[in-house]
């Protein structure tokens, strides 16, 4: 008995909060890898790219809330979130034609780009604050639980209850169709073709007739796509603030840099491998090893190797490691 509250302990505090979290960031980090492998270039803006998408979509949900427009049981801002995506997706075309599209022209150093992505981030971060301030803003409605600690264990009669929240389940049923929607679409289709064809070889691509235009086209957009659905997502399952999503921008290189730069698969494998090591580093281990030790060695301490308030050192670790030890990542992306 004490294993299974052990068990459900850690299914609890550390498996399903750091999946939900690994959902996202492997969203995020998606979007930094497909700008990576077509554009060739580090978006230092993802992580306020997330934050706007998001805020147009709070404001979308506080709109169909006044007119009292809901989803159920599910989170309004799954409504909102098309109308996110398509303001998103507008201000990143522009940003590409205003911005990004007269560097690709004098064929500018990618550094030159990461710099300008910087600047970029800068406006979008002042744009966010500027539109829906710098308070922390809760926008899930809804129901709160798929199931609660009460009803788990009355179902089973241990001490310990499991608690899943309806944010969670969302996260990881919406993370699974849009990643298997995005490598259909990467695999089967011939503007996926051409993305490919065109990060492998930019210029036999040309030479083959694909359209350079359209596919950094398509390129934001899916970039937009995946940017408000992680931010989003992030939001429902924790609270939107537009500075936690400028920190959020180290935890999602650092997930692509490991999955491997350029690498759709990897950024996934990246998102969860940092999500984990997160959240197994900041958690106290008091109570888990409580149940699985004799009560003569049970830990007086938390267990904790780490305070929450530094989780995003062990992203900024994990990156260190990886970059001195194996900087094409697991998957091999591109090095330079």
């Amino acid at each position: 008995m004490d294993i299974l509250n052990a068990l459900v302990t850690f299914l609890n505090f550390v498996f399903i909060p750091a999946t939900a979290y690994g959902a996202q960031l492997a969203l995020g980090a998606l979007g930094a890898t497909l700008v990576y492998g077509v554009l060739n270039f580090s978006n230092f803006a993802q992580g306020d790219t997330m934050a706007f998408g998001t805020m147009v979509t709070i404001l979308g949900t506080w709109w169909l809330q006044s007119q009292g427009i809901s989803f159920g049981p599910l989170p309004t801002a799954l409504l909102a979130m098309p109308l996110g995506i398509f303001v998103t997706a507008v201000l990143l075309l522009l940003t590409d034609r205003m911005v990004y599209r007269f560097y690709r022209k004098k064929r500018a150093n990618p550094t030159i780009l990461v710099i300008v992505s910087l600047g970029v981030m800068f406006v979008l971060n002042g744009i966010t604050r500027l539109v829906i301030g710098v308070e922390e803003q809760n926008f899930a409605d809804g129901a709160r639980f798929v199931i609660t600690a009460g009803e788990f264990r009355k179902w089973t009669g241990l001490d310990e209850g499991l608690a899943i929240k309806t944010t969670q389940a969302v996260t990881v049923v919406t993370a699974v169709i849009v990643v298997a929607w995005l490598f259909w679409f990467l695999q089967k289709t011939r503007t996926g073709k051409s993305m490919r064809a065109f990060s492998d070889n930019e210029d036999l691509a040309l030479l083959s007739g694909i359209n350079p235009q359209h596919v950094v086209n398509v390129t934001w957009i899916i970039v937009a796509a995946l940017a408000t659905i992680a931010g989003v997502l992030y939001g429902l399952d924790k609270s939107f603030k537009p500075f936690t999503y400028f920190q959020l921008l180290l935890p999602i290189f650092s997930a692509a840099v490991v999955g491997g730069l350029g690498s759709p698969l990897g950024a996934i494998a990246g998102g969860f491998v940092v999500a984990y090591s997160e959240v197994m580093v900041t958690y106290a281990w008091k109570k888990v090893l409580g149940y699985l030790l004799p009560e003569a060695w049970a830990p007086d301490s938390l267990v904790q190797l780490l305070s929450t308030d530094y989780k995003f050192a062990v992203s900024f670790f994990i990156l260190i490691i990886v970059l001195v030890f194996m900087p094409t990542g697991l998957f091999r992306g591109k090095s330079g």
